[in-house]
């Protein structure tokens, strides 16, 4: 029976068990695309991912990135993780730097081999629709008083869009249902998939915001520790001054709610006509081994 490696990493941990769990498979050039999908919806991690190439080409190594649901063409936690295994099982020395390459473009990946924390630089963002901030409210099931209208709630991408919401409070994020059918509804009408809430109450008193991410359209309710969303967050902070500042150093609380604590770093600034961002955290390995694949596989 033919198989293919895999590894499974935590990203964003902070110690194992911790973080955002990423399956990631090698040498999976010979695995059709259906096969693929089957495979992350068997795993049913939020993402899992498949390493096209066993060495680094011009454009990078070549990724797919599949949720339970459907394929994406860039995410953030299987940006870092893949990045992570291939620098641990797939080359001769460890790099400082390599380039993942991914439906959306290239992603770079840098090593801080000191403080051991994977960072990528996310695409350039670009800010779409604004959104109501009573219509959000009555999704997240809070009450509107809760939304920082200082702020809007806009879509953002950078290679994945989401939905960014600025809530008030702790209270207000812990609060948080989502009603599925008011929720299908607004995405009908949007881009984004996703919604991002974040709060500058914590739970730890050393990080900066507190966030949650929800995406059911991926077959993902809530998000452990989401890279993409966190880097359009990282623009909208600079882009809205946030922080009173076009420059910012900040970690990010994830998980908690679904005791999966996550720790995210984020770093952006305005640069000319646009913003640079910066995505990292740390990666545990936790397992590896071989995967059996269909017996129709060539």
């Amino acid at each position: 029976m033919k198989t293919i490696p895999y590894s499974i990493v935590d990203v964003f941990s902070q110690g194992k068990y911790t973080g955002n769990q990423l399956a990631v498979f090698k040498e999976a050039e010979r695995v059709s695309t259906d096969e693929m999908q089957k495979i992350a919806k068997e795993i049913n991690f939020s993402e899992t991912t498949f390493i096209l190439s066993n060495t680094e080409t011009t454009d990078g190594y070549s990724v797919r990135i599949f949720t339970p649901n459907e394929e994406i063409p860039f995410a953030g936690h299987p940006t870092l993780g893949t990045a992570f295994v291939i620098n641990k099982e797939m080359v001769k020395e460890p790099a400082d730097s390599i380039v993942l390459q991914y439906k959306s473009g290239q992603i770079p990946v840098t090593f801080d081999h000191e403080k051991e924390i994977v960072w990528m630089k996310q695409n350039k963002p670009s800010f779409g629709k604004i959104i109501d901030a009573d219509q959000i409210a009555d999704i997240l099931n809070i009450d509107p008083v809760y939304i920082n209208v200082r702020f809007p709630v806009q879509e953002v991408s950078t290679g994945l869009p989401v939905i960014i919401v600025p809530v008030t409070s702790l209270h207000a994020i812990k609060n948080i249902h989502v009603n599925q059918e008011k929720y299908y509804q607004l995405i009908e009408q949007t881009e984004a998939k996703a919604i991002l809430a974040f709060s500058p109450e914590t739970y730890n008193a050393e990080n900066h915001l507190n966030v949650r991410d929800f995406a059911p359209y991926y077959g993902i309710p809530e998000d452990a520790a989401t890279g993409s969303a966190n880097g359009c967050l990282a623009a909208y902070l600079v882009q809205y001054r946030y922080f009173d500042n076009e420059k910012i150093d900040i970690r990010v609380e994830q998980g908690y709610e679904i005791k999966r604590p996550s720790l995210l770093f984020l770093k952006a600034r305005r640069h000319r006509t646009t913003i640079d961002i910066q995505v990292g955290g740390q990666v545990a390995h936790i397992a590896k081994g071989e995967w059996f694949l269909n017996q129709s596989e060539k």
